[in-house]
């Protein structure tokens, strides 16, 4: 037998996977496509992403005439947001940043009623000591209905 069938190196499969770790980071970096810009290039983007669909679809259920006007609303539509993007592109960062904002609070709402209405009637409130707490001073510890009948 030769000396690397003995000794095998103890570190292959260690080298191995950071080899395939390094191609895989590699691989998804190159897919992530590029980071998104500001809101005022995004809406841009998607002005012009929607007139190049409306302008690619020929439907033979339209007649030209409400082509053209499709056309013709399209182009005015791009025509009256340009300024605007170019006049304040920071109003669209913070509309999106308000956005956001609108999000969280509703998420925080949404999942707030979720955890009263998944607890159930009978499930004491968030915060309150269990039955089988104890307190660590001489006052009361919790309370507990007891019925007398």
């Amino acid at each position: 037998m030769s000396d690397a069938t003995q000794h095998p190196d103890a570190d292959a499969w260690a080298k191995a996977c950071a080899e395939d770790l390094a191609a895989e980071k590699a691989r998804r970096r190159g897919t992530g496509g590029p980071p998104p810009g500001t809101a005022a290039e995004e809406l841009r983007k998607l002005v012009d992403a929607v007139a190049d669909k409306v302008a690619s679809l020929r439907t033979p259920l339209l007649g030209m005439g409400a082509q053209d006007a499709v056309q013709q609303f399209v182009s005015q539509a791009k025509a009256a947001v340009e300024p605007v993007i170019e006049r304040n592109p920071q109003v669209f960062d913070h509309l999106a940043a308000a956005g956001n904002e609108l999000l969280a609070a509703y998420r925080s709402a949404v999942e707030g009623q979720e955890r009263r209405w998944t607890r159930g009637p009978d499930a004491p409130p968030p915060g309150a000591p269990s039955a089988g707490d104890k307190r660590d001073d001489d006052g009361p510890g919790p309370t507990e209905h007891i019925d007398l009948d």
